[in-house]
């Protein structure tokens, strides 16, 4: 009998020659870096170069969070992933009541151009690409981003990175969103032109099926749901005015890597299968880069246990060698007391190693794409394709992934998967090492890393002093340009810049978006 994958697509006990039915390699595969992108983007994928490594880390202070990535750049990582506090991530400065005992717990607190100053010290933005997981006020870190780099003399066009910017998964799975979805797209789409004009190398969204994952997705829903999202945000930047080809080749994807290992593989490569053909056949993209899925990957947080957490290292080994075997451009691999608090500089060397064995010590970098072919692994990529673009054909009927959103659709249907999972684990149908078998009474205690919750108030108090010395005249006629440039029609990201120039603060700046576009409520929607 055929056991099910963790989507629900039948796995079969033994693959033969003739599977899948109808298989043609010169159509479904062709070589690596070809069209329609199966084997990978890129003709010599990691025999060439290897994936970038690339550590999320982020917490406390600007300060603190500086000392970790010169720590992570010492030991080797080639891409820095800011983690943001949520105040920040929700567009509130530290001193606001709602952030209270909320600060520096999450990630890193961002106030204003001072904290990014701090934050940045030393750090060689020219040569270092830099990932910022931040969506609603994804516009304002970039921003203040580069005005830090223009401070060091790094102009625009040499800057390397990734904003997550994706804000349609926010009302899907995550819940850090600001404004209604329709002006939310068209700061996105802002964004896009902006960058095209002073940040060419820099990735305007990095659309993430990760956090629908983390929250129950299935592959197939993480595959069907994070394409459906994308197809949105071309639909918003070609309403906008912008040519197909003028933004897709930047655009990036961020999915999650489970334990689950031949599942995942399937899922990397039917993903780029999927949106090769999306972007060719229903928008028309002639460049090449347009029809490249690009994505980075993060191990599953959500497979992680607080119990026996020393066995999260075999998790993230397996998860990063799905991601590798699967083709990712850029890999974060957990730290295994993550399940815990945050991570601590110990664990999180040990996850950057991990990765580090396998690019150097490991035979993976010889050859590209060494599934291709396999009877078992080319079945359950025509598979989950399959079930993935039914899935998104069900979500385009119903006008797209906002209207599907505004519909409680795809919230609805991770949360079914999530259940499902659930019932699974408590009745020792689905075997999570450590916690329903193979269980120890005899843990060591484990000591996590803890914030000191006496940042907030320094936070504050240098809010306050920012307040104080700032021009308050030009940072006012800063901020009215900004309101105004809202309430027209055209790019709002020049005048933003220029009010956090002006150091107004990320919570000012967002505020006053907000007066303009409103908030988003989901009652209000449904």
């Amino acid at each position: 009998m055929a056991r099910q994958s963790e989507s629900g697509l039948p796995l079969e006990p033994v693959y033969r020659p003739g599977e899948p039915v109808g298989f043609d390699p010169a159509a479904q595969l062709g070589d690596p870096g070809q069209y329609p992108y199966t084997r990978g983007i890129y003709p010599g994928m990691y025999t060439a170069r290897p994936w970038t490594i690339r550590q999320y880390a982020g917490f406390a202070t600007a300060r603190e969070s500086n000392e970790r990535y010169h720590q992570l750049i010492a030991a080797g990582t080639t891409g820095l992933s800011v983690a943001f506090d949520l105040p920040t991530q929700m567009g509130y400065d530290s001193d606001a009541p709602v952030a209270h005992g909320e600060v520096g717990k999450v990630g890193v607190a961002i106030d204003s151009i001072d904290d990014m100053r701090a934050l940045l010290d030393g750090i060689p933005l020219g040569t270092v690409s830099t990932s910022m997981t931040i969506n609603a006020p994804a516009a304002v870190l970039l921003l203040l981003y580069q005005l830090v780099a223009a401070e060091q003399g790094v102009a625009g066009g040499a800057l390397t990175g990734t904003i997550q910017n994706d804000i349609l998964k926010e009302y899907i799975a995550r819940g850090t969103y600001i404004y209604p979805p329709q002006p939310s797209l068209r700061l996105v789409a802002d964004t896009f032109a902006y960058c095209r004009a002073e940040l060419p190398r820099w990735n305007t969204i990095s659309i993430s099926g990760y956090h629908m994952a983390e929250a129950g997705a299935t592959p197939v829903q993480e595959v069907a749901f994070t394409l459906s999202n994308a197809k949105e945000y071309v639909r918003a930047a070609l309403a906008s005015g912008l040519a197909v080809d003028e933004f897709a080749p930047r655009l990036s994807f961020f999915f999650v890597a489970r334990t689950t290992l031949l599942e995942e593989v399937a899922k990397f490569r039917a993903a780029r299968r999927l949106w090769a053909k999306i972007m060719a056949t229903e928008f028309g993209a002639a460049d090449p880069r347009s029809q490249m899925l690009r994505f980075h990957t993060q191990t599953a947080g959500v497979q992680l246990t607080a119990q026996q957490p020393e066995v999260n290292l075999a998790r993230v080994t397996v998860q990063a060698l799905a991601a590798v075997l699967g083709g990712t451009q850029s890999l974060h691999t957990n730290s295994y007391d993550e399940a815990i608090g945050l991570p601590s500089a110990k664990a999180a060397r040990l996850a950057l190693r991990t990765q580090q064995v396998l690019a150097h010590e490991t035979d993976l970098t010889a050859t590209t794409d060494p599934f291709a072919g396999s009877y078992a692994v080319e079945s359950m990529t025509g598979d989950l394709e399959a079930a993935a673009a039914e899935l998104i054909r069900q979500v385009d009927e119903m006008g797209g992934a906002v209207a599907a959103i505004q519909r409680g659709f795809q919230k609805a249907e991770i949360e079914r998967s999530a259940y499902r999972v659930a019932q699974q684990i408590d009745a020792g149908e689905r075997v999570v090492v450590g916690v329903n078998r193979f269980t120890s009474t005899g843990d060591e205690p484990y000591q996590p890393l803890r914030v000191d919750p006496s940042i907030e108030n320094d936070q504050a108090e240098r809010l306050a002093r920012l307040r104080a010395t700032r021009e308050h005249r030009a940072w006012q006629r800063r901020i009215d340009d900004l309101t105004k440039a809202a309430a027209g029609s055209g790019n709002v990201l020049v005048p933003l810049r220029e009010a956090l120039r002006a150091r107004a603060t990320v919570g000012e700046v967002c505020a006053a978006l907000r007066e303009v576009w409103g908030s988003y409520h989901p009652a209000d929607a449904a």
